[in-house]
């Protein structure tokens, strides 16, 4: 005999079971799994996917852009419930009108915003180079010759660099000695690195650099390796990037030159589009065409934390 409690109790196993049966089948496609901002977002989906009772298949195209519509094609193809893209989805939009045409729903995580995406969850890009590029700023203030990392390929990081770009064109004694898309296709640190070599040598005087601002940490770190292997740690150039990944708060905890980054919350990226995928597969309204998940700015004084 049912009670009520037993009654409430089974209604509530059969919702959980059928939202896990909805959610089966849910296909995450990214081109940059090379990337430890995208591998934590992806992780942390994974997880949060999987305390519902779902695996879903993630795919790495290995920064081949171009591949990720033939695999959301795949994905249309295989009947999935869902798919989640960390890809700029203007890049993409030949893969996202098969989906819309089939009906399942596309969710970026970490990307654009679009049309065709039912909600995309990120950072707010603005902010934090608000942050990075008016700690910069200050630092010098208001004047000196600054590097800027930036990859405008990639609407999250491409923002960034815009509102650096901002902040900077703020303060007529701040010189830009050159804008650098590093290639990142082993993540970046390797050709910022090699890039800042060359700046370097290019601006041999004490104090002829002052500042690295990075759109990420990736750069931030080859810039910062650059500038210990050319002896010049002891100039004072600042530098900032964002992401706070585990290499780069070492780096800031240490006290050496790089002194600021922004510490995303990877982990409640991926668990925020998963449970909005969810709520996508279930037919529910999504209003927002962005969510963002807050983030903290991270000096030598948290570095640690």
């Amino acid at each position: 005999m049912f009670t009520p409690t037993r009654l409430a109790a089974a209604a509530t196993a059969l919702t959980l079971s059928v939202s896990a049966a909805l959610a089966q089948n849910i296909t995450v496609i990214t081109p940059y799994l090379a990337q430890p901002g995208s591998q934590a977002i992806i992780e942390g989906f994974t997880e949060a996917a999987g305390a519902m009772g779902v695996e879903p298949n993630v795919i790495d195209t290995a920064g081949d852009v171009a591949a990720v519509i033939s695999r959301i094609e795949d994905a249309v193809a295989a009947g999935v419930d869902a798919i989640v893209i960390n890809v700029d989805p203007a890049q993409i939009e030949a893969g996202l009108e098969v989906a819309q045409e089939a009906g399942i729903p596309v969710i970026g995580m970490d990307s654009g915003a679009h049309p065709m995406l039912a909600t995309n969850v990120t950072s707010n890009g603005y902010a934090m180079a608000a942050e990075t590029s008016v700690y910069v700023a200050n630092r010098l203030g208001g004047a000196g010759r600054v590097v800027m990392f930036v990859f405008d390929a990639f609407p999250p990081v491409q923002i960034r660099g815009v509102i650096a770009d901002a902040v900077f064109g703020n303060h007529p004694d701040i010189e830009i000695v050159d804008r650098i898309t590093p290639d990142v296709q082993d993540g970046g640190i390797a050709d910022s690195r090699a890039k800042m070599d060359a700046i370097l040598a290019a601006n041999p005087e004490p104090g002829s650099i002052s500042a690295v601002w990075a759109a990420w940490d990736q750069p931030a770190l080859g810039a910062m390796q650059a500038i210990e292997d050319a002896g010049r740690s002891g100039e004072g150039i600042v530098i900032v990037g964002i992401d706070a990944n585990p290499q780069a708060r070492d780096a800031i905890a240490a006290g050496g030159n790089f002194e600021a980054s922004v510490a995303q919350d990877f982990a409640g990226i991926g668990g925020r589009a998963a449970a909005e995928t969810l709520r996508a597969i279930k037919g529910e309204e999504i209003r927002a065409s962005v969510i963002y998940v807050p983030t903290v700015l991270v000096t030598q004084s948290n570095a640690a934390e």
